[in-house]
């Protein structure tokens, strides 16, 4: 995988509406307002763990459709999805890390103005809590173990909002350090309470949109979407949020 990943994302927090950006350049693109599939949102979401810079996302975009416009399989019909986007993005990605090398490094954010209100930061973190309390109170007589650890990261969870009330400068980094360690630990309890018939549900699906891909993709490559799919549908089955600050909007 790229190995800018860490030296890039402290620069990410510049734009939180990381996958929204992408999603809106695609649509038009492809000059269709159409919903993003589970795999694109995949495939956005391998890109931002990797640390890839968000212009660098949208010029491997533009790279992706010329190369499919002139080649057969353009004509007369449209991309459908980022899948096919992947190889651009990622080379886009290493020649900036290549250009920005030996560069003189940013001054960070520093009197920088906070990208959105504590205000609603708290609104963002207590709907949050109540769509895990929600599920925890649905799931609680069938599976109450499940339901007793929900109800734990809920409590967690409102527990960060409380460091939006201590004055001076937000420290965006260690709060998303910590819903980090919170959306960590909600996927490792939904792997290990989904039952075989969803899991099952969840692979077919997956398999079936990713089949037209794979010979363009690399093995790792593909293996980062498997793992960001199967996380989001899992998300989805259980009506829980992902708690990342990227995914605020």
């Amino acid at each position: 995988m790229l190995s800018f990943a860490m030296a890039n994302h402290m620069d990410s927090w510049n734009y939180f509406n990381y996958f929204t950006e992408i999603e809106n350049y695609f649509w038009k693109k492809r000059g269709a307002h159409l919903l993003v599939s589970p795999l694109d949102w995949a495939i956005m979401e391998t890109w931002q763990k990797a640390g890839v810079p968000l212009d660098a996302v949208l010029k491997g975009i533009d790279h992706a459709f010329e190369s499919y416009q002139r080649s057969r399989r353009g004509a007369g019909k449209a991309l459908k999805s980022l899948a096919y986007c992947t190889d651009a993005v990622l080379e886009a990605a290493e020649e900036q890390l290549e250009a920005s090398a030996g560069s003189a490094p940013k001054n960070g954010n520093a009197g920088a103005k906070e990208p959105f209100s504590r205000d609603e930061l708290k609104v963002y973190f207590e709907k949050n809590v109540a769509q895990i309390a929600k599920a925890a109170s649905s799931t609680g007589s069938m599976n109450v173990e499940f339901a007793r650890r929900l109800r734990e990261i809920a409590e967690s969870l409102s527990a960060a909002a409380t460091l939006l009330d201590v004055p001076g400068a937000l420290d965006l980094e260690d709060l998303e350090r910590r819903l980090t360690i919170l959306d960590e630990k909600l996927q490792a309890l939904l792997v290990s309470h989904a039952s075989e018939e969803t899991m099952l549900k969840i692979r077919r699906e997956m398999d079936g949109q990713l089949a037209a891909y794979r010979r363009k993709m690399k093995a790792e490559q593909i293996a980062l979407v498997e793992k960001q799919y199967l996380q989001k549908r899992l998300l989805e089955e259980f009506g829980l949020p992902r708690l990342s600050l990227y995914y605020f909007s």
